[in-house]
């Protein structure tokens, strides 16, 4: 039992009094009241006190909600006499203490207790605030069962640490969303955000179902000519893709996504005849501002097209918003000229859109495959069926051409048809884009990001292709930078992905409090307390060079998740760098056996279980290993596949020839992996001084040299960050 399990109980009690009249503090409560572990009660304590503030800071302050650090707006309302001062202590005092759950520091168990005895008083005083009726005595007491649930009954029913459905996950990602979306980018984009816009899935009021791809087609090409507007802010489909019942309201998916303008609408398709009603909304007031209905005989795929573009055009005219002569042609261009063909791709991007909502359903990555060419035997020159068609191709055979001389050309030759028929295809370059940085070609690369965002500058695909491309090169500012834009423009499923991403830039260049902050929200959004989990690991190895709080952290998360690749990977390798090789064995054939199994290759990890296997005396299978290794690093230089494109081929290789004795081939591969990775960052300086595989030749002046090459480089990168942060306001973590 945890020495503050009183404490969680009285916080049980007053969970029970908010009934739902408090959603966003429920929400937090319940998972502070299920947490099995000291981290995860100081993270969710914090997130109460937080919810909290944020609503003062509205409501007592009339300031936006995280326009500024959690401190700063208690230090405000405490000036402003609008807290007790009481009430102000407790907070200050959670708020310090909490943050040794968040961040990667050693902390005292005993102090969860005051922590916790804090936010008792604190959610009493704030529901008193709130209505001083509103706590009441739950009818039954919580009872000693629920509350002492060991952690393997919390896990039993999820993997992840939040169990949400329904509209109770909409209240989450709404909540989430305005925190996170506000805190990115400062008062900077204030004025760009006055001209941001959701188009909501049109509800289908077809008697046919089957025509749903039509009316999905409709808004989904009426969203793809806003987006080419650079004046204007415009969501992803797949941000808005979950809010087409209309249980939601126009406010709350507005708030959801940080926008402006919903732009919903229903679609009606009877034989050729199509009836469109849309309206344009100003969410915060739900004042309808602009409304019309479409209904015409479609006896051409040309009128279909001039419909999109002009409800596209009127819905610009009336957020004032500025149409560049070229994206107005952009926005008027006709993509085929058959009506059949444009059914079959319409069919075939709805499937191709369901497999991407669900990586499982190969079923729909197959049908989509079929429409794309049945919409070509239509339409030969079909620019967009050629894209789908270079989709399908990356998405089938990825893995298995990645050590081939052919990876992924069919990709390129689908991509470059696509654009041979219309070069303005914005998703085309992107992929492309995409193309060019697997195969290692930088600069391609770049040219094909920009070129699509030139075309359409509210495309996030290619925001994030540049920002990892950048951030490859070595350049953080300009990698931050399209991170956090791609952010603004994509609410989808990836966003956790995103926002990580986010988070492990400023963890490489040496931001860490930045950084854990854009993991909690990632956590905030799916609820992936493992990949938390990992993520504080590598920074109690890197920061801190705690090997056994590394290991522990890396144990917690592997038992919430054991299917996670990096988790057990890196669990595996700790416990090597710790001399716990025979366990670390068990884990390193767990995970070979399921990357068999998955048809996955980890190329980068084979000479780790080498060393292992040579330290637990089993040296014939270390050689095999090793040579493995080898085999994949001279594969990918050769091939110059991103494992060698970011050097990191050439570091591996140095490895195993240091590993071996063979110093001369080693400190010719290491200068080359340095010249060619043109970077550092924290978590590099550390493996070099780190890294088993080159005790042989740590003593050597070259590899002295290496060293402080790495260091300078980034020291420099991490000055320039720091200023471009200060100029953006963005320095102090928000």
């Amino acid at each position: 039992m945890a020495i503050w399990s009183g404490e969680i109980k009285e916080l049980s009690v007053l969970y029970e009094s908010l009934s739902g009249q408090y959603p966003d503090l429920e929400k937090e409560l319940e998972r502070l009241i299920k947490a099995d572990d000291e981290n995860m009660v100081l993270l969710y304590s914090r997130r109460c006190l937080e919810v909290i503030v944020n609503d003062l800071c509205e409501t007592e302050l009339n300031r936006p909600r995280k326009t500024e650090p959690l401190k700063g707006i208690i230090d405000k309302l405490n000036k402003e006499e609008k807290v007790p001062s009481h009430i102000i202590t407790s907070m200050l005092n959670l708020n310090s203490l909490s943050t040794y759950g968040t961040h990667p520091k050693e902390f005292d168990l005993k102090q969860v207790k005051p922590v916790l005895n804090n936010l008792s008083a604190i959610i009493e005083w704030y529901l008193k605030y709130k209505e001083p009726e509103a706590i009441t005595k739950p009818q039954d007491q919580i009872t000693e069962e629920i509350i002492e649930k060991s952690p393997e009954q919390i896990r039993k029913p999820q993997k992840r640490l939040i169990l949400l459905s329904g509209l109770a996950l909409v209240v989450v990602i709404v909540v989430a969303a305005l925190f996170v979306f506000n805190i990115i980018g400062g008062e900077k984009q204030t004025e760009e955000l006055e001209k941001s816009i959701a188009v909501r899935p049109f509800w289908n009021e077809s008697t046919e179902q089957e025509n749903e791809f039509f009316v999905n087609g409709m808004a989904e090409d009426i969203r793809n000519n806003l987006a080419k507007i650079a004046d204007l802010r415009v969501l992803s489909r797949g941000s808005v893709e979950k809010y087409k019942d209309f249980q939601y309201s126009t406010i709350d998916i507005a708030r959801a996504l940080d926008v402006t303008y919903v732009l919903e609408g229903t679609a009606q398709r009877i034989g050729n005849q199509v009836k469109i009603h849309v309206q344009l909304i100003l969410a915060e007031r739900e004042d309808h501002i602009w409304e019309t209905t479409y209904t015409e005989e479609i006896e051409d795929v040309k009128q279909v097209f001039d419909l999109q573009s002009q409800i596209a055009q009127s819905v610009a005219e009336e957020i004032k918003a500025i149409i560049k002569p070229e994206e107005k042609e952009l926005i008027e261009k006709t993509r085929t000229t058959n009506l059949t063909a444009f059914d079959f791709y319409l069919r075939g991007s709805d499937e191709h859109t369901k497999y991407r909502l669900n990586r499982n359903d190969t079923s729909a990555l197959n049908r989509a495959e079929e429409f794309y060419y049945l919409a070509l035997e239509y339409d030969p020159s079909y620019a967009q069926a050629y894209l789908g068609l270079a989709g399908i191709y990356w998405n089938k055979n990825y893995w298995e051409t990645y050590f081939t001389k052919q990876f992924l050309d069919s990709v390129l030759i689908y991509a470059d048809i696509a654009l041979s028929f219309d070069d303005k295809l914005a998703e085309a370059h992107s992929l492309k884009g995409d193309y060019y940085r697997q195969k290692g070609d930088t600069a391609m690369a770049l040219e094909e990001y920009e070129t699509a965002l030139t075309i359409n500058p509210n495309y996030w695909k290619a925001y994030r292709g540049a920002g990892n491309l950048y951030s490859q090169q070595g350049d953080y500012v300009r990698s931050l930078e399209s991170l956090h834009k791609a952010v603004q423009l994509n609410r989808d499923r990836e966003l956790p992905n995103l926002l990580r991403s986010l988070a492990w830039n400023y963890l490489f260049i040496g931001f860490p409090e930045k950084s854990i902050f854009y993991c909690e929200e990632s956590i905030r959004l799916d609820g992936d307390s493992a990949a938390y989990l990992y993520y504080l690991a590598v920074i109690e190895s890197v920061y801190n060079r705690n090997l056994p709080k590394t290991i522990e952290l890396y144990k917690q998360g592997y038992s919430i998740d054991s299917t996670n690749n990096d988790i057990l990977e890196q669990l595996a390798n700790s416990l090597n760098l710790n001399g716990q090789y025979e366990l670390a064995m068990e884990y390193y054939q767990k995970l070979l056996s399921r990357l068999e199994s998955q048809k996955i290759i980890r190329y980068n990890m084979i000479h780790r279980v080498a060393y292992c296997y040579w330290k637990i005396g089993k040296s014939e299978e270390a050689d095999d290993y090793f040579d493995l290794q080898q085999k994949h690093c001279e594969e990918a230089i050769e091939l110059n596949r991103p494992y060698a494109s970011n050097g990191l081929a050439y570091y591996d290789l140095a490895g195993v020839y240091a590993f071996r004795g063979e110093k001369e081939k080693a400190i010719y591969h290491l200068p080359q992996y340095n010249q060619i990775i043109n970077r550092s960052s924290k978590p590099r300086v550390w493996f070099f001084k780190n890294d088993l595989l080159f005790d042989s030749i740590k003593d050597e002046p070259e590899f002295q040299q290496i060293v402080r090459d790495v260091e300078a480089k980034y020291q420099a990168e991490h000055e320039r960050v720091r200023k471009w942060l200060e100029e953006q306001g963005m320095l102090q973590p928000k």
